[in-house]
């Protein structure tokens, strides 16, 4: 019993060893990813992938980083949890990966956590402005985007204090992501004294929004907060328009609804959306955004920009930069290192600054109009 008893704490301690400190000098740097590919969100999977191909392409063909190439490695798991667990053990154990990458969801995220705890490989720029990623002792991972409370603080306060509005509903999707947000929520409102008047929800992966629509359409509500996905949240938006007594309510979306995609199945009728995002205008004259629009064309020349594909791109830059720091010596410590470390310089001038457990920590809220996002610029007195 005490021989099997050693032989275990030995395992356990050469598995952590390996995954901690094993210097990586294979040619390929291969990451992986887990995302929608088929279903009603995979225009998702298909942003991540764009931005993230656009940088690592450029970054193989001008040899960045010394005659090694970036693969991405990636499964479709159609937005469901039990899928990412699946390809998760696949992409460590079968395609032994260096990292993980640009997972797409609360709720897969969330039903990984063990093995990310067990493994210790790096979990760069997930989809998901979860508390429970920015609140963990789990080390190697590693946010770019900026949380979903953060988001919601920067909506009600542009909505209450210069829109003028004091009377909210919120239409979520009922699994993590939609509690995540929907806490962050009721928390904000509390804090500013403003009071939720009505709510609804959905399943997710389904567009089950009838419940929510007769939920809110005898009530008086200033603005909606979506927490949901595209599809979703469009026809929600669409159901909702031809209500007389919304006919004047606002909607507000959070990033992970997906403005280009929301905005399409909507026929680009986008009046009355509030629409946050977690990194600047891709259309902005900032380098990086001009950077990436150069890129995007040259390597998908039939792809549309998006604040998706944008953020992709960002979090392959952001590899890249690290991974240069540390090509004589590429471990997964020496890698988190250099992640947590990069600075706006490195960046092109992103705001970038490792705080909370993530590298960007600005939200930004737009509009749609004259077929463009515009920026929404404004000082609270």
């Amino acid at each position: 019993m005490l021989y099997r008893f050693i032989i275990f704490i030995f395992l356990c301690i050469f598995a952590l060893s390996f995954f901690r400190s094993n210097v990586y000098s294979s040619k390929e740097i291969v990451l992986g990813t887990s995302l929608p590919k088929e279903g009603i969100m995979k225009a998702w999977g298909r942003g991540v992938l764009l931005g993230a191909n656009s940088y690592f392409k450029y970054a193989n063909e001008s040899n960045l980083i010394n005659e090694k190439k970036f693969v991405l490695k990636s499964y479709d798991d159609k937005y469901e949890p039990n899928l990412t667990f699946k390809n998760s053990n696949n992409l460590i154990y079968k395609d032994k990966v260096f990292s993980l990458f640009g997972f797409v969801g609360t709720p897969t995220v969330k039903n990984i956590l063990p093995i990310l705890a067990d493994t210790r490989i790096p979990f760069f720029a997930p989809f998901t402005g979860a508390s429970f990623l920015r609140n963990t002792n789990i080390s190697n991972i590693i946010n770019l985007r900026s949380s979903y409370t953060k988001e919601i603080e920067k909506i009600i306060s542009y909505l209450n204090k210069v829109r003028n509005i004091k009377k909210f509903a919120v239409f979520y999707q009922n699994d993590d992501y939609g509690e995540e947000a929907y806490t962050a929520l009721v928390q904000t409102l509390k804090k500013n004294k403003l009071t939720l008047v009505s709510e609804g929800s959905y399943k997710r992966n389904t567009l089950s929004i009838t419940h929510a629509i007769h939920e809110m359409k005898d009530k008086e509500i200033g603005a909606i907060i979506m927490i949901g996905a595209y599809k979703a949240s469009a026809l929600f938006i669409e159901k909702a328009r031809e209500i007389p007594n919304l006919k004047e309510t606002l909607f507000a979306t959070l990033s992970f609804g997906d403005a280009n995609a929301m905005l399409k199945e909507l026929n680009h009728k986008g009046e009355r959306i509030i629409f946050s995002q977690v990194v600047p205008d891709y259309n902005s004259d900032i380098k990086i955004a001009k950077e990436y629009r150069k890129l995007l064309k040259t390597y998908y020349p039939d792809s549309c920009y998006s604040f998706i594909s944008f953020e992709s791109f960002l979090a392959a830059k952001a590899v890249v930069k690290a991974i240069k720091r540390t090509q004589n010596h590429i471990t997964n410590e020496t890698f988190i290192k250099a992640l947590k470390s990069l600075t706006p310089e490195e960046m092109d001038g992103l705001n970038i600054n490792f705080k909370n457990n993530q590298l960007l920590n600005d939200t930004y809220l737009f509009e749609y109009k004259n077929s463009n996002f515009k920026e929404i610029k404004y000082e609270i007195n």
